[in-house]
């Protein structure tokens, strides 16, 4: 004979308190739609509004790092007797800063730019004749408009580029592909003009500058090789750190008679504009899911109401108080998860369009979507622990009469 303490109720695979959690889904499907709404909208609006101030802050620091929040210049201080000299590779010596990512250099050769030698002398008055690096236009933030800039295969052959403004006095607006290159007069040397550079925001001096190249300029027109203009880029966050030892690393002798630029007030503004609402939006965003939550957990409480004979049924035929629970306690997690990732997928959609729509590049942070899952299953847990206790502890025989 077996005695009932020796009955044991049976154990449930996983997948079958899944297919019992879903069984409550798929029986009322209009109020498990609606409340999985709930959680939708908190989860959309988590990600809307991370994603969308996200994208915006990214667009305003590209277009305020255009205006040169990482760039440097240095330079000898003017007037001195005798003058300061950079070493010649002072450029490479401020890019072993570690948080510099580009240096590069020119210098004056004070040489005499003209049209040809059939113009006035003076026809180049007012214009620069620069010594470059072949890397100038990273450091810059340079762009060339027609032809193309010095090279390894050009900077040491008599070859130019002009500034904007260089380029408008010198008559030669632009180069066309397939015809002979201009030429202009340096001193008494002919120099090949092989581009044109755009207007240059960051670097307004070199728009009237005819840059050629280093080993042109010492072979060519007499240069030293001292630089007097070091351009350096660094990370922003590290700017002021560069700025402070830039001087002793170019000329440890006198640091003090090398002048290095203010960072840009840009730069003041960007950080700035990091202090946002954002903080205000996640409250809005909490506030949703707390309502989503809340919607869950009335869901799953009528339906431990509406399904007691149900859950009488089942104790009465063995079923344990730890099924149950977990019966609904799955249900209500399925529920919330299913919310959460549909308002993930709608939030990532709409911030995608907006965005779009408003030329922003696209940023979703990623630790907003992972807190967007998370919190999904965490409110299914909490909203179902009072339902699925309540429901376990219904008496089978208290269940089947309020049928």
């Amino acid at each position: 004979m077996i005695h009932p303490t020796d009955i044991r109720p049976v154990r449930l695979a996983p997948s079958d308190v899944l297919r019992l959690g879903l069984l409550g889904l798929r029986t009322r499907r209009m109020r498990a739609a609606l409340s999985a709404l709930g959680i939708s909208i908190g989860i959309a609006t988590l990600v809307l509004v991370t994603g969308i101030p996200a994208s915006s802050q990214k667009h305003l620091d590209e277009q305020l790092s255009a205006l040169g929040t990482n760039m440097l210049r240095a330079q000898p201080q003017a007037d001195q007797k005798p003058p300061v000299l950079l070493p010649e590779q002072a450029h490479r010596m401020a890019a072993r800063i570690r948080p510099v990512t580009e240096a590069s250099a020119v210098a004056n050769t004070h040489a005499l730019v003209r049209r040809s030698d059939r113009t006035d002398p003076n026809d180049g008055l007012g214009l620069n004749v620069l010594a470059a690096r072949t890397n100038l236009l990273p450091a810059v933030s340079g762009t060339v408009r027609s032809g193309r800039f010095l090279d390894a295969s050009t900077s040491s052959f008599p070859t130019a580029v002009l500034g904007y403004q260089a380029a408008a006095r010198l008559g030669i607006p632009r180069l066309v592909h397939g015809r002979q290159p201009p030429q202009v007069l340096i001193d008494d040397r002919w120099f090949t003009v092989v581009g044109i550079l755009d207007r240059m925001p960051l670097a307004p001096e070199l728009d009237r500058s005819v840059l050629v190249g280093w080993q042109a300029a010492k072979s060519a027109l007499g240069f030293d090789g001292h630089p007097t203009v070091i351009y350096v880029k660094a990370e922003e966050d590290s700017i002021e750190d560069v700025s402070a030892v830039l001087p002793d690393t170019l000329y440890p002798q006198l640091p003090g008679l090398v002048q290095v630029s203010r960072p840009s007030d840009a730069l003041l503004a960007k950080r700035a504009t990091r202090t946002t609402f954002s903080a205000l939006f996640l409250g809005l965003a909490g506030v949703a899911l707390l309502v989503g939550g809340i919607g869950v957990a009335n869901t799953m409480y009528i339906s431990v109401l509406e399904r007691r004979t149900e859950i009488g049924l089942r104790r009465a035929l063995g079923a344990g108080r730890g099924q149950i629970r977990a019966q609904f306690l799955t249900e209500s997690v399925v529920l919330s998860t299913l919310g959460g990732v549909t308002g993930t997928v709608l939030g990532v959609l709409a911030t995608l369009g907006y965005a779009t729509y408003q030329g922003w590049p696209t940023v979703i942070p990623l630790p907003a979507l992972a807190l967007g899952t998370a919190s999904t299953v965490l409110i299914g847990m909490v909203a179902g622990v009072y339902p699925s206790i309540r429901a376990s502890r219904l008496p089978p025989t208290e269940a089947l009469a309020a049928a």
